[in-house]
């Protein structure tokens, strides 16, 4: 039993957790069956971080044990019978159980067989040793520590690495993860893990669009994505990805501003200005390699038409109104992408006028208004809403008595 790893979990896995756990201990024990901590929730128990990302592997069945565990406890199961897997949840409480399985991979880049198998060959499937550790939580094991790979002297170390020879022809999504891991922890790669990184790199071709954008997806989630794609294109891993994807110093710069700015949808924002200097044409094939969908593609294919009228807004004194026609239509991600990627202040300052002021410029007066001024519906009522709108922007006008003052002349003329 390890008492530092007990005390580890009762510090830093709040009551209702522990309780939980001991009580899926006792059912697994009534199976015929052992239940383990594993993964990251380990990893970052040994570092003293808290980590909320319950997994749970069992030896034996998964899904059995998170039926019997909801009926006892109460809670809500959802269950996966394909892969052997089920979601507990009760209140703000959720963790995943999975059967102990083993994977064999037929070729580079597809996914794997699995069947189940025993904790060891769980943990043997792993991506890097400081994940390949398990807490025995049965019965008199409860607390020890399982680590075939010398997990806990890499994390001693501030080592990320890999657990044999073909980790990552097997798996190349596991290159951008260790980057990840690399950077998130403050670690390096281990110097034998960086060796076949560097001769590996080539196997991200072997794997999906999809796959690929997933785990960028998870660089772009991290607290700071721009060191981690600096790394990558220190490592040649971002032009096996797309020929033309840069993690260079202009990124790391705009991805820190973006930041800054506390903008919703950062994430979007960050693919905007990865492909910020692409071509239409990169563009396009940069959605279509990573099988962007579709509201994120549109962001880009925004960013990237947008772009090509920029310079408009480089004119002294530009009415508000041409303001809003060049960008009315565009999404304002792109937009904000647009701003940061600029290097015109006047520029900057026109689209954040646009993004701040000028998009919520409505005319008081509608079409039911302008109706009853006498006007009959038609395209002249739609071409005075238009006036009206240009007018309220330029500040023409700035009440709605102005407006039916500025109608009523146009009537009358």
């Amino acid at each position: 039993m390890n008492h530092d790893l007990i005390y580890q979990l009762e510090q830093h896995l709040c009551e209702d957790v522990l309780q939980l756990l001991h009580a899926g201990t006792e059912i697994a024990s009534e199976q015929g069956q052992s239940l383990y901590l594993v993964g990251g929730v380990v990893r970052d128990l040994l570092l003293g971080r808290a980590n909320f990302d319950l997994d749970l592997v069992v030896e034996g069945d998964a899904i059995k044990l998170a039926s019997l565990l909801g009926q006892r406890e109460g809670g809500e199961v959802v269950v996966h019978p394909r892969f052997g897997t089920a979601k507990f949840r009760r209140g703000g409480l959720a963790f995943d159980l999975a059967t102990a399985r083993a994977e064999t991979y037929s070729r580079p880049g597809v996914l794997p067989a699995v069947h189940p198998g025993s904790i060891e060959d769980d943990l043997r499937r792993r991506d890097f040793t400081i994940n390949a550790m398990a807490i025995n939580l049965s019965g008199d094991s409860f607390g020890k520590l399982i680590d075939p790979y010398g997990g806990e002297s890499d994390l001693k170390l501030k080592l990320i690495r890999i657990l044999h020879q073909r980790s990552f022809i097997d798996d190349a999504t596991r290159i951008l993860r260790a980057l990840r891991y690399e950077m998130r922890l403050g670690f390096q790669l281990e110097a034998g893990t960086e060796e076949l990184l560097r001769r590996d790199v080539a196997m991200l071709h072997t794997m999906t669009g999809e796959r690929i954008r997933h785990e960028l997806e998870l660089i772009l989630a991290e607290e700071r994505p721009e060191k981690i794609l600096h790394r990558a294109e220190e490592l040649g891993v971002l032009k096996e990805i797309y020929p033309t994807l840069s993690g260079d110093s202009w990124i790391m710069e705009k991805f820190e501003q973006a930041r800054l700015g506390s903008y919703p949808s950062l994430r979007a924002i960050y693919f905007s200005l990865l492909a910020s200097r692409f071509s239409p044409q990169e563009g396009e094939a940069f959605i279509e390699r990573l099988k962007i969908p579709g509201a994120i593609a549109r962001i880009i294919r925004d960013t990237l038409s947008l772009k090509a009228g920029l310079r408009i807004l480089e004119t002294p004194k530009l009415p508000h109104s041409a303001i809003y026609r060049l960008l009315h239509g565009y999404s304002s991600q792109a937009i904000v992408a647009g701003a940061l990627a600029s290097d015109s202040a006047l520029i900057r300052q026109n689209l954040e006028l646009y993004l701040n002021k000028l998009r919520y410029v409505k005319p008081s007066l509608n079409g039911r208004a302008l109706q009853q001024m006498g006007l009959s519906p038609g395209p002249r009522l739609g071409e005075i809403l238009h006036a009206l709108e240009e007018a309220r922007l330029d500040q023409k006008v700035k009440s709605k008595d102005q407006e039916e003052e500025l109608v009523r002349r146009w009537l009358s003329e």
